[in-house]
């Protein structure tokens, strides 16, 4: 069996919700206190034991690049300031061993056509989704749990939490039959259905592991409305041939496309952070000084 050495990061969005701090700037490379948004995904797909990374990024992306690449005048300028603890943190910043490949995707076309502009990097193996959008926060790491329950079932797993009724119009939505803690079998999944259709509460939340079979049924799928090729229209074709699990994983969201959780993420990370989570921590609370 093909272990998950592979996770592909959709980046090609415009990030309209948080204009305009996203004008110029990719919305993956928001700080969460210090560090931006793909790094975090970035950590969780590498705390899975995943090594290859793969970008899936559009215009004005440069800086998702730069940031993983290695960066001469900053470390040049470090090393002469005596900065050394500072220089090694932006060398290490992911493991050596790690791959970082970038394909272009000519026009936003969905989520689905992103996962399909990698299939030439994917080729026949399994392979993870990670949307930097969505912050997970789980020890073990949420993509970690997620390809631990690939490795023992050797099918599809999707990350799902339950949402409210009245957001599952946001959602990729699953109708599943529990099989064991914490998983569930999908008998389908529908993209973003109304308060009133959706089959159930449980909703798909930015993480996946997916078997290379997804991208004939991507291939084939319709378009939706302009041109989108959904990743969730894939999904549910591919149910009629494989099994495909639902995994609540044990972790918070944090849905950092959205200000209010942007936010949260900040407040949450933030008292926690190794350098001023004290003080910050005390500031929120009320404390003088």
């Amino acid at each position: 069996m093909k272990k998950v050495r592979k996770a592909v990061f959709p980046v090609a969005g415009l990030g309209t919700r948080f204009l305009p701090a996203t004008k110029a700037s990719p919305k993956e490379m928001l700080p969460i206190v210090d560090k931006p948004l793909i790094q975090y995904a970035v950590e969780e797909a590498v705390a899975a034991g995943i090594t290859d990374m793969i970008f899936v990024t559009g215009r004005s992306k440069r800086a998702i690049e730069d940031h993983f690449d290695k960066a001469y005048e900053l470390e040049n300028e470090l090393e002469m300031r005596g900065k050394t603890q500072m220089l090694e943190f932006v060398r290490n910043m992911i493991p050596k061993e790690i791959n970082c490949i970038y394909i272009r995707q000519a026009e936003a076309l969905g989520l689905g056509h992103a996962v399909l502009c990698a299939r030439p990097v994917i080729g026949d193996e399994p392979f993870a989704v990670l949307l930097a959008d969505d912050l997970l926060d789980g020890k073990p790491s949420v993509m970690k749990q997620m390809v631990d329950k690939y490795d023992y079932y050797c099918c599809s797993v999707l990350g799902v939490q339950d949402v409210p009724r009245a957001d599952t119009a946001s959602y990729g939505i699953v109708d599943a039959r529990p099989v064991a803690e914490r998983l569930e079998q999908v008998n389908a999944i529908v993209e973003k259905p109304k308060p009133d259709v959706a089959p159930s509460t449980l909703a798909v939340v930015g993480r996946y592991i997916l078997t290379p079979r997804i991208f004939d049924h991507l291939e084939r799928v319709n378009p939706g409305a302009g041109g989108e090729i959904q990743l969730t229209d894939g999904i549910a074709s591919l149910l009629n041939e494989e099994q495909v699990l639902a995994y609540r994983y044990d972790g918070v969201r944090y849905d950092c496309g959205s200000k209010l959780g942007y936010l949260k993420a900040t407040v949450a990370f933030g008292r926690r952070h190794p350098e001023v989570g004290a003080d910050f921590a005390a500031y929120l609370d009320g404390e003088p000084g």
